[in-house]
């Protein structure tokens, strides 16, 4: 039976959201079947398993096949968990994607065409299921902006709103002046949550000869500190408030003014450090979107304001 069905996806730089999944942009390759009990995508005779050793940073997620393969598999999370999927359909896939704010004039068309293919029939195996898929659309939104428009309602009200979404790699942010996006006071800044992370792992391999990973800093800025000696939990929440500090002047570099304007955080980054963000005092004004998906759930209501 031909299903029709709606997945939109956020193509982070640390993790692809689908509304339902989230998994890190890590995909290794094998020709051999994995062992028994490893979750794993095969397409096209070849084996892919998902893995925590992430992309190195891509501007343009085209530029190589490993974005489409993510999609794969975010395409099969969806379809493993909709009940409405039974063995032998045929299913076509409309698919809202997103880019950053500042290159998104530049690369929408390059995307869609991209994630789109050739439109012809992609057989894939998860989790011993297959699935016979078509993509038959791809419409392209700019990040941030389709978060912030879950809000419309609320965010018209205000003179100037700034989504801020601090991601893996990038922090996007967007103006709005009574609801409306100003186009031009927007960019993507490369000062994402894992620059973050690399400025706590390298003071702490030079000055305390400690290893930390990127799940011990969340634990400590989390509060979780109990593993952690006193000196390396100072030095890492040091490096966060200067990491805050550093991120909201750059802001107020752009000409946005810090009093009198709502600022609106989300994404992974703002998620982690918005007890940080609100203590710090910077911002008179904060609002923070704490669901991980809200890009993917903005792209999506944003398809459907389109009538397709």
């Amino acid at each position: 039976m031909i299903k029709r069905i709606r997945i939109a996806i956020d193509h982070g730089n640390r993790n692809i959201k689908t509304i339902h999944t989230v998994f890190t942009t890590g995909i290794s390759e094998s020709d051999i079947s994995p062992g028994r009990g490893i979750d794993y995508l095969e397409y096209n005779g070849k084996f892919y398993v998902p893995s925590n050793r992430r992309i190195p940073y891509q501007r343009d997620k085209t530029a190589d096949q490993r974005f489409f393969l993510l999609t794969l598999l975010g395409i099969a999370k969806e379809l493993e968990l909709n009940p409405n999927i039974e063995k032998g359909d045929l299913i076509q896939v409309q698919m809202p994607i997103g880019l950053p704010p500042k290159h998104f004039a530049e690369l929408y068309d390059k995307y869609e065409t991209f994630f789109r293919g050739t439109g012809e029939m992609l057989q894939f195996t998860y989790k011993q299921k297959d699935y016979h898929v078509t993509i038959t659309d791809v419409m392209a939104f700019p990040q941030d902006y389709a978060a912030i428009m879950l809000q419309h309602r609320e965010i018209r009200t205000y003179p100037k709103v700034v989504g801020v979404d601090i991601g893996g790699f990038t922090t996007d942010y967007l103006m709005f002046r009574s609801g409306i996006e100003d186009m031009e006071i927007c960019d993507s800044m490369e000062t994402g949550i894992i620059s973050l992370y690399n400025r706590i792992t390298a003071r702490m391999r030079a000055d305390y000869d400690v290893l930390l990973e990127e799940a011990d800093i969340d634990s400590i800025i989390q509060g979780r500190k109990g593993f952690y000696e006193e000196n390396v939990v100072r030095a890492v929440l040091q490096e966060a408030k200067s990491y805050v500090t550093d991120l909201v002047a750059s802001l107020r570099e752009r000409g946005i003014d810090l009093k009198s304007t709502l600022f609106i955080f989300l994404g992974g980054g703002a998620i982690l450090l918005k007890e940080l963000i609100e203590s710090s005092g910077i911002v008179s004004h904060a609002q923070f979107i704490e669901d991980i998906h809200a890009n993917a759930k903005g792209y999506d209501y944003l398809y459907q304001q389109q009538g397709v």
